[in-house]
Formats: structure tokens, C-alpha cells, sequence
């Protein structure tokens, strides 16, 4: 299955990789991007956390169900003597499902084409007519999709992805679905018990608890389309996440949402299995993307409208430039708010904000780090001078 981090600098990136034999992600040094900014999650290996199954896996059951949800947003815990990771079970784990990705094979004794299922993921409800939020690496390459909610396993359409966010959309045909309740990412604090909730390794409606571990970490991958993903201000937990985590709900202990579960760093470049460090998409952004990806199909972010590369040394030295590290501007897009605010070809972008800008992922995770709409400063370096300029982000969805 697919699956798989604001600090003042960012720490240096670890090497990453899809789980279960997905390719090596690293950053490409060239094309249209619009920014970034943040601290980097430091460890031996951040990997997203999409479970592909085995011939052994195959053989094996995802799980039994072991509660049937019941219609409605909200499900009330009466008991008030339960533990909160009880009472969490009770009240979040009906809006939990199961994914599983269908992909078209080959069959050589027939000579045709036949499905199997390649992988699992995790989704949750957010709405009770059907719809459900997962990782877009979690769907990616798939040629069916099938949700189990509860004991029944349902047909799922992709409503909508966004790469660089890696959120998606899923439908199902049936209403009265328990949607969980919808949290705030807003005012979380470190410390604070948090409950995982997902299917690791296929197991379905499996549930681990923790706290919020830290907040704002901030990373970049490439996705399967060969585009950057911003992962900005990143919930970190300890709460055991793995492989097959990814989409799932990480809750706060009133079982409400706040985040998406999404990728697992590891000791091991080889080992994709929890090392006690997981992160989550928060809630706020999750479901303003699914909200677009619900009403569009497509999701908006913010825009600067620049093709750029990284400055390397051996790049600096090459082309004689001032400056050793930043993000040289090749073309400007015509109309663009980096047109509008004066940035012209050839200019160095070496600050954003308050962040420096020492490459391409610093710059793109920097405008990520904002809103549509927002007014930010750029520093730029333009032949001897040093010159700051104001700049309104714009929307990709308007090019």
C-alpha cells in the first residue's frame, strides 16, 4: 500500500522512501514551484506510511470489525467511567475505515487482465453522505478502490487528489455514515493525550495512544507524479503509527479530529516500522483541502509564480554569482504576483518572510506556510544590491 514536517532553520533532510518498496524521494533542483519554508524532521528516515501487501498478507484477512457504526455526525460516550482511550474507541473508531487498492494484472494463464488488491490505507468520514479524507499516496496508481466500514465493504470513487498536499477525496455510495467529530489543530498542545486510529499492517480499527510530541515540523517529498509535497506544521506524536496508517484519524481525548496520520520516521532505511516519531496533516488544512477537492475536484494554494533552481556552490562558481546558496530565478510568469511585486529573471531569492531561502524546497515550504492572499517580503539579491520586496501570494488555481 501507499502511505508514506515552524522551527527557525531547517535541520537537514533525511533521506526518504515510500514503504514497501516504493522508489527513493528526493527533491529535483529545477521547475515552476511556488515556495518553502520550515524546519525539516531530522532522523535516520521519513518514510509515508502505505502498506503493500504481501503474497502472505494477501492470504490473510484484514481484520474483523468490532463495532457496527451507527448513523449520525456524532457518536455520545455515556459512560463516564470510562478511560478517555476507551471512551475515544467508542466515540471515533466507527468513522475510521479500512482502504484497500485494487491494481489491473496481467494473468498468464488466461491471457487477460485481472484485479488485486496491492495495498492498504486508512480513511476517515467527514461527512455522513459518503464522503471520506485519505492520503493521496494512499490511492495513487490505484484502478479500484473498496472502503470497509464496519462489517461492509463498499466501492469507493476518487472525488478528488491533491499531490501536493497528500490529501484525497473518497466517495461511497450511502448515507448515515457516522462522520467524526471535526477538531481544531489551532490550539494544541504539546503534551496533550492524543489516539491514533487506523489499519497498521491491514489490521482494521486498531487504536494506540500518546501525546502530542511536538508541533510545526515541516518536510517536502516527491509524489509518485513527480511533483513536490509540502508537509507544513506537521503534528508529531508518539502515538505507535505504521505502515498502513496512512489516511487514518489522530485524535485529541474528546475523540475529535485533529489530524490526518501520514508518515512514520524510522531507524532504518530498510525498516519501515514505528520508531515512536509519527506525524499528522492537521485537521484545519486537511479538511480545507478536502473541502475544495468536495466542491472542485481540485484544491488552491498559494502562488508565486517563478521557474527557479538551487544555487549550488559549484553553480555560484560557475555563473560568478554574489552569493553561494538561495534559489536563482530563471523566468518570471507573466502576470504573476512575483511579476507584479518587480521579481525579473536572473534575480537570487534568499529570504522569504523570515525564513532564509538557501534552495528550492526552503522557498516552495515558505510560501506552503501561508495563506492565499497573504502579503509577504522577499529578499532578493539583484546583481550588487540587496533589494526587499512586497509580495500578495496569489492561487495556482487562477494560472
Amino acid at each position: 500500500m501507499h502511505e508514506t514536517p515552524p522551527d527557525p532553520r531547517p535541520a537537514p533532510a533525511a533521506s526518504a522512501r515510500r514503504s514497501g518498496g516504493g522508489s527513493c524521494l528526493a527533491a529535483l533542483a529545477a521547475g515552476v514551484i511556488g515556495g518553502l519554508i520550515g524546519a525539516v524532521v531530522t532522523a535516520a528516515v521519513l518514510a509515508v506510511i502505505w502498506q503493500p501487501f504481501s503474497d502472505t498478507d494477501a492470504d490473510t484477512p484484514a481484520g474483523t470489525a468490532t463495532q457496527t457504526p451507527q448513523p449520525g455526525v456524532t457518536i455520545d460516550v455515556p459512560d463516564a467511567d470510562l478511560s478517555y482511550a476507551e471512551a475515544v474507541a467508542v466515540k471515533a473508531m466507527p468513522s475510521v475505515v479500512s482502504v484497500a487498492i485494487e491494481q489491473s494484472v496481467y494473468d498468464p494463464f488466461t491471457g487477460g487482465t485481472t484485479t488485486q488488491v496491492v495495498g492498504n490505507g486508512s480513511g476517515v468520514i467527514i461527512r455522513a453522505d459518503g464522503y471520506i479524507v485519505t492520503n493521496d499516496h494512499v490511492v495513487a496508481g490505484a484502478d479500484a478502490i473498496s472502503v470497509t466500514i464496519g462489517v461492509d465493504t463498499l466501492p469507493a470513487t476518487v472525488v478528488g487528489r491533491d499531490p501536493s498536499s497528500d490529501l484525497a477525496v473518497l466517495k461511497v455510495d450511502r448515507t448515515g455514515l457516522p462522520a467524526i467529530e471535526i477538531g481544531s489543530s489551532a490550539d494544541l498542545r504539546v503534551g496533550q493525550p492524543v489516539v491514533a486510529i487506523g489499519s497498521p499492517f491491514g489490521l482494521d480499527q486498531s487504536l494506540t495512544t500518546g501525546v502530542v510530541s511536538a508541533l510545526g515540523r515541516t518536510s517536502y517529498m516527491e509524489s509518485a507524479e513527480a511533483q513536490l509535497t509540502a508537509y507544513t506544521s506537521l503534528i508529531q506524536t508518539d502515538a505507535a503509527i505504521n505502515p498502513g496508517n496512512s489516511g487514518g484519524a489522530l485524535t485529541d481525548a474528546e475523540g475529535r479530529l485533529i489530524g490526518i496520520n501520514t508518515l512514520i520516521q524510522t531507524g532504518s532505511e530498510y525498516v519501515a516500522q514505528s520508531a515512536g516519531v509519527g506525524f499528522a496533516i492537521p485537521v484545519d488544512y486537511a479538511i480545507s483541502v478536502a473541502d475544495d477537492l468536495i466542491e472542485t475536484g481540485r484544491a488552491e494554494h498559494p502562488y508565486l509564480g517563478v521557474s527557479s533552481m538551487t544555487i549550488s556552490e559549484q553553480i555560484a562558481a560557475w555563473y560568478e554569482l554574489p552569493v553561494d546558496a538561495g534559489v536563482l530565478v530563471d523566468s518570471v510568469a507573466p502576470g504573476s504576483p512575483a511579476e507584479r511585486a518587480g521579481v525579473q529573471a536572473g534575480d537570487i531569492i534568499v529570504r522569504i518572510g523570515d525564513g532564509q531561502v538557501a534552495s528550492m524546497e526552503d522557498m516552495f515550504l515558505a510560501i506552503r506556510s501561508h495563506q492565499i492572499g497573504d502579503d509577504v517580503t522577499v529578499g532578493i539579491v539583484r546583481g550588487e544590491e540587496t533589494l526587499t520586496l512586497d509580495v500578495t501570494l496569489g492561487s495556482d488555481g487562477a494560472r
